[in-house]
């Protein structure tokens, strides 16, 4: 799967919470895009990632 355009390899499926955890992500921090569409943070339990999936994962920035 590609991450922010970088190839990735995991030893096994996992879904969108177990890839955020696995990347040093902020779940509460972070929108998850899978092939141009917004996963809601309620399926980050549930959504299944497939090898071939284009993720986006935009961190939200505070600042001003």
């Amino acid at each position: 799967m590609k991450i922010n355009g970088e190839d990735r390899k995991f030893d096994r499926p996992m879904t969108v919470a177990e890839m955020l955890e696995a990347e040093g992500y902020k779940r509460t921090a972070v929108a998850v895009e899978v092939n141009l569409e917004i996963v809601p943070k309620t399926a980050y339990d549930t959504r299944v990632l497939q090898e071939d999936d284009a993720i986006e994962v935009v961190k939200f920035m505070g600042g001003g």
